[in-house]
């Protein structure tokens, strides 16, 4: 069995973080989205991965290589314009092949990973398996109406009147039967070839679609708010731990849910978990409280954070009110000013100025 993700877009419900950089590389509890796929495919026992990649390919690539540091083989798949979701996997037929794959969108997190999924497809002798979530806003998704038996009546893509509050979560596996299936769908009203067509032809032609409701938490990282959401949830997951070279002095509490990656330094500081804090990052006359991500190189002085995610080589200095529900972009600074607001809340591009 082979893994597809699925990795081009532009990400612009995350402007202004991914006018700079792949929104698959944003990072959740300090580890990109992309890689927690990668893991989750690999932990499933499938090492031969092809990542279907658009404009962004050369910092996806330099990030990623060759995939030998997750004891996988990554190829890139070049996909020169966002046509679609059955599009990707019709360019992706001569890395496929004919046999059976696994297909994620590179932007999801979900909980508990994959294994029993591929576990349930190899012993069984469906063409296809879906993972469908029950969400509060059904429209925007491809949605699933099932019949009462169980079995999939019908699939519509992005429905104005949702028939059931059923979502394809981005979680695909198939048999080799897919690809007569995206070569005989045509474009739909927004001009993209449809996986939602694409299983529906499975489905009219007679091909077995099983679907699997997923019980647990799923999150399309496409917004800010689902960042923070998926950052949270992840952040409740790991076992927390202190590397190797941090060093907290005696004017420091870090309590047992915090996280502490190599090099970094705790100075008269609180810091409560779940919560991770980068390499070579320092916390400096602060507190920095639950579910908050800090990447590398950070500087943090004088502030309070809580439930946010600042990303690498940024500066949040000397601010007088909680900084919380935010996402900070790369080499940004956040530093106070003679005007003070009652509260703080900003999704701060990248190689940003703000002072507050």
């Amino acid at each position: 069995m082979k893994g597809l993700i699925l990795s081009g877009g532009k990400g612009t419900r995350l402007y202004p973080l991914t006018y700079t950089r792949a929104k698959q590389l944003i990072p959740v509890a300090n580890k990109p989205v992309l890689v927690r796929v990668i893991e989750a495919i690999r932990d499933a026992g499938v090492r031969e991965i092809g990542i279907v990649v658009g404009y962004t390919a050369p910092e996806i690539e330099d990030a990623l290589g060759d995939g030998s540091q997750w004891d996988v083989a990554l190829s890139y798949i070049p996909q020169d314009s966002p046509d679609g979701l059955a599009h990707a996997v019709k360019i992706s037929r001569d890395f496929l092949r004919d046999e059976p794959f696994v297909m994620f969108l590179g932007d999801n997190v979900i909980e508990g990973g994959i294994s029993k999924l591929i576990i349930d497809f190899a012993e069984n002798d469906w063409n296809s398996q879906i993972v469908l979530k029950e969400v509060e806003n059904p429209e925007a998704y491809g949605v699933a109406q099932l019949r009462p038996d169980g079995s999939i009546e019908r699939l519509i893509e992005k429905p104005k009147v949702p028939p059931s509050n059923l979502a394809l979560v981005g979680i695909y596996m198939f048999d080799r039967h897919v690809f007569d299936a995206v070569d005989a769908i045509r474009p739909s009203a927004r001009g993209e070839y449809e996986i939602t067509d694409a299983i529906q032809w499975l489905i009219d032609q007679g091909h077995t679609v099983y679907p699997h409701i997923h019980r647990g938490w799923w999150i399309d990282t496409g917004k800010p708010t689902d960042m923070l959401e998926a950052n949270s949830h992840v952040l409740e997951e790991i076992l927390p731990c202190i590397a190797e070279g941090v060093t907290i002095d005696a004017g420091s509490t870090v309590d047992s849910r915090v996280t502490l990656q190599a090099g970094a330094r705790i100075v008269n500081s609180i810091l409560r978990g779940p919560t991770v804090i980068g390499q070579d990052t320092l916390i400096e006359n602060s507190y920095i409280g639950p579910f908050t991500s800090i990447y590398h190189n950070c500087q943090i002085r004088n502030c309070e954070i809580e439930r946010s995610i600042i990303l690498e080589n940024s500066r949040v200095i000397d601010i007088d009110h909680t900084l919380r529900d935010s996402l900070i972009g790369r080499n940004a600074t956040v530093k106070r000013s003679a005007v003070k607001p009652s509260g703080i809340k900003m999704n701060l591009g990248d190689h940003s100025t703000l002072w507050v």
